[in-house]
């Protein structure tokens, strides 16, 4: 089994959708009922096999594991595995979805073809992190695009078909590049293998463009062309504009898959093909992305300070989380790459929950502007508790999976620019500021709203869902090691790759320049 364990977790998730499209019929409760247990049980199947893969993973080896290879369309490879940098985000997929099926419950419109688009784009996630191709890659993550393109449209609020098409286009065009990039690489290197391309040595001479200094040659081009890709996708300032349009739109359900995997494709591609794919472009470029991740944390923070819808407030939060990511991943040093996958895995957990606790109060009340609330505590106090739990992770406090990842991304960072360091870690205190704020205004005070005054607390349903979140954020708090034991091996060869590659190219300057 362990032969095709990937393909397996992959297409059970689509293998259900395609049973849902064929076999269910009809809008009637029965059958919308039965469109929900269907993809119910598909991800739990999905998440319980993917299981399997963790427990016969192997973090010592930094290769890829499990890996699968057939021949596919026109002489190209279907070609899958994980390694140590890939198979967290894996089981962090197949964790969130049943809980994300879970949380679409009350849905009545469209059922089926809502819980196919959910089905659909769990594949199409799970291929993105285990493709091992560089079309294949391509095709899942451009692919992807589409079920959530139509949960924003069809599933979402009132200007959902506005914000559906902002975020299909700014994500399709940055994608534009990149293709154009795969495009010059398999021409260079005569191949689309991933693991292939990653030992093969890019041009890094200089050369110029109508007058433009290049430096680092092909490599900065290429890396250029894939970060204006996985730049829209974390997302980065100035790019992120359709995230908070995106979220303040989609249903509950769109919202956690948006914050808790959706972004994290752009962190797994600056360490799938950035670093080890053209290091010397990556290093080239390493202050300009550092500033805009700090800028990306301090302005989107403030931001976040004036928001009066509370999705808005939270999607702010994602970009300026996904800044401290970026930073620490080219800090390239141990410490901030462990803190950006860490906080990669963390930030699904806690935003998730957070966009989930929003969830809780709009199906009750229909809105999301934090002035429609206030004295909740005083009728739901479970929700009051779970909804601090996660401001308080969000926010970073010791104990938390939140503290862990900004720590030793922070500590990363600082060793490779202390005044860069030490501007983002402004950003831990504004973000207190805006969450506090939020929470105060929303559970704390008097209950005066006559509208909240018959308000019920959270359903038996509700807290099952957050049970696991809970326990993920406490355990990860406490006990970082369960991520970074799995991650560190594969994150020091990496960085290990990286430094050799730029010295190299480095240690062969000056002898050209003699000749």
């Amino acid at each position: 089994m362990n032969d095709s364990l990937l393909s397996i977790v992959t297409f059970i998730p689509a293998l259900a959708a395609l049973i849902l499209a064929i076999f269910l019929r009809g809008e009637e409760p029965a059958a919308q009922r039965n469109a929900k247990s269907v993809a119910m049980v598909a991800t739990v199947i999905t998440f319980l096999v993917s299981l399997a893969i963790l427990i016969e993973f192997d973090p010592s080896n930094t290769g890829f594991q499990f890996v699968e290879e057939y021949d596919w369309l026109l002489g190209l490879k279907f070609k899958l595995g994980v390694d140590g940098i890939s198979v967290l985000f894996v089981m962090l997929t197949t964790f969130m979805m049943p809980l994300v099926i879970a949380a679409s419950w009350n849905v009545t419109h469209r059922v089926k073809e809502y819980m196919i688009a959910f089905l659909l784009l769990e594949t199409l996630m799970l291929g993105v992190f285990m493709a091992l191709d560089l079309v294949l890659f391509y095709l899942f993550f451009e692919a992807g695009l589409i079920p959530m393109f139509l949960i924003i449209g069809i599933w979402g609020g009132k200007n959902r078909i506005y914000a559906s098409f902002k975020f299909f286009l700014y994500t399709f065009l940055g994608s534009v590049l990149m293709l154009v990039a795969m495009v010059a690489m398999f021409s260079d290197a005569g191949s689309t293998d991933i693991p292939t391309l990653m030992l093969h040595q890019f041009g890094s001479e200089n050369f110029s463009v109508l007058g433009i200094q290049i430096v680092g040659g092909m490599q900065t081009l290429l890396f250029l062309a894939f970060f204006a890709s996985f730049a829209v996708k974390m997302p980065m300032w100035p790019v992120h504009t359709w995230l908070p349009d995106a979220h303040v739109q989609a249903p509950t359900a769109g919202s956690v898959v948006l914050a808790a995997i959706l972004l994290k494709m752009g962190g797994y591609g600056f360490l799938r093909f950035s670093l080890p794919m053209f290091p010397v472009g990556s290093a080239v470029m390493t202050d300009l992305v550092l500033w805009m991740s700090a800028i990306a944390v301090v302005y989107t923070s403030l931001v976040a300070l004036v928001q009066e819808d509370m999705k808005k407030l939270i999607a702010y939060s994602s970009v300026a989380h996904m800044g401290y990511v970026t930073m620490g991943i080219f800090a390239a040093n141990q410490q901030g790459v462990d803190g950006a996958i860490f906080q990669m895995i963390s930030h699904g957990f806690i935003s998730g929950a957070l966009f989930l606790c929003v969830g809780v109060i709009y199906d009750r009340m229909h809105t999301r502007e934090i002035d429609a609330y206030g004295g909740l505590v005083n009728r739901m106090p479970a929700y009051a508790l779970i909804f601090m739990f996660f401001t308080m992770a969000n926010v970073g406090l010791p104990g938390t999976s939140g503290f862990v990842g900004e720590f030793l991304t922070i500590l990363g960072v600082f060793q490779a620019n202390t005044w860069i360091a030490l501007f983002a870690a402004s950003g831990v205190i504004f973000s207190a500021s805006y969450a506090l704020w939020l929470y105060r205004r929303v559970v704390f005070g008097q209950l005066i709203k006559e509208s909240l005054k018959t308000i019920s607390d959270m359903t038996q349903r509700e807290r099952w869902i957050f049970a696991p979140l809970v326990a993920m954020t406490l355990l990860l708090g406490v006990y970082p090691a369960l991520v970074t034991d799995i991650i560190g091996p594969s994150v020091e060869a990496l960085l290990k790759d990286y430094h050799s590659a730029i010295a190299a190219v480095a240690e062969a300057a000056p002898q050209t320049a003699s000749h």
